[in-house]
Parts: structure tokens; sequence; C-alpha cells
């Protein structure tokens, strides 16, 4: 089956060369969003280190439910997009968008279940300041990286959210060829950056003192 020749975009003149470079491209990104990260997951070290007991007091006021259920989310998440990109890879433009749509959802239940958890967090007095609800100051740095941390992956996860539903809106509309397109693979690569530091954050804010 030829390639769809609205997918190749210049300067490039062969697919397989645009692919390597827009996947070269995306892995330059994600390794600098990884130091990013780094960045906060060795200040979170450090500080638990120094106030263990503290920061184990603090790990227990987070709200295990919706830390697992969007990890579950996440991890649903995580299928159907794969299933997208190899469905892609096999011309099936009917699951491929069903796959994307769905990844969406997962993607919005995510940020839907946070902005509950957040609400209760506030209703808690969980965020730092002179109302915190616990009287450590260590607990104060704990939840400060909880927000920190977990609104950053909103926001990446927001963005994913955004240019999976444009590849499945396109896609469904005939605006843009599925079929061996860069942007499917390199859009699958973040969402599983965004999933892997979910699982990340998972054990470290909501598994905390709960072993």
């Amino acid at each position: 089956m030829n390639t769809p020749t609205d997918v190749l975009r210049p300067p490039w003149k062969e697919l397989s060369r645009q692919r390597e470079a827009a996947t070269f491209a995306l892995w330059v990104f994600l390794a600098s969003e990884l130091l990013f990260f780094g960045g906060l997951l060795l200040l979170y070290a450090a500080y638990r280190l120094a106030n263990p007991e503290v920061f184990i007091t603090a790990g227990r006021e987070t709200d295990l439910w919706y830390g697992t259920a969007n990890t579950a989310v996440l991890l649903t998440s995580s299928f159907t997009m794969a299933v997208a990109a190899g469905a892609a890879e096999a011309d099936m433009r009917r699951l491929t968008i069903w796959c994307l749509g769905a990844t969406v959802v997962f993607g919005l239940m995510f940020l839907v279940f946070k902005g509950f958890e957040y609400a209760e967090d506030i209703r808690k007095h969980l965020v730092p300041g002179e109302s915190f609800a616990l009287k450590e100051p260590a607990a104060q740095i704990f939840f400060a990286l909880y927000w920190i941390m977990t609104a950053v992956h909103a926001i990446h996860l927001s963005i994913g959210v955004g240019l999976i539903g444009r590849l499945a809106i396109f896609g469904a509309l005939r605006r843009v060829h599925l079929r061996e397109n860069p942007q499917v693979e390199v859009t699958a690569l973040y969402w599983h950056l965004v999933d892997v530091i979910w699982i990340i954050l998972y054990p470290l804010i909501y598994l905390m003192g709960r072993s």
C-alpha cells in the first residue's frame, strides 16, 4: 500500500527520514522533561531523607482512592494509545480513531478526578500557608512538592489530551492521514512519558506511610 503523499512534509524527501527526525526530536524533548522532573524528584528525596517521619505523616493525608483511581485510568489510557499507534501502522483507520478518542476520554477523567482531589485538599487545608492543617514545617514542604509535581504533570497531560484530540478529530474528518504518520508515533511517545511520570509520583505521594 502506498504512503499518503500529504504525510510527507518539507524539507524531507523520504518518509523514513522524516520519522527518524521526528522521533529523535521528541526524544530530545522528553530527555529535557525528565531532567526537569528529575530535579523535583531529587529535591523530594533530599527532604524525605532529612524528614522521614514527617513525610510519612504528611503522606497519610493524601487521598489514596483518587491516586489509585487515576493510576488505573492512566494505565488504561496507555493501552488504548498503544493500540491506536499499532492500528495506525496497520491502516485500521476506524480503530485508530476510536482508540484515540478513548485515550482522550481517559485523560479527561484523570483531570476531573484530580480536580475533585484538589478541591478536597483545599477543604482539608492542605495547601501550604498560614492555615495549613499540619503543624510540622516539613509537612508543608511535602505538600508544596505535591502541588508542584502533580500540577506540572496535569499541565503536561492536558497538552497530551489536546494533541491526541486533534489527531482524532482531523483523522475522523480525513484532514490528515493516520497511516504511517509520524505525528501518531511521537504523540504516543509523549503520552507514555506522561504515564511513566505518574507511575513514579504515585508511590512517592500516595503510598508514603501506608506500606
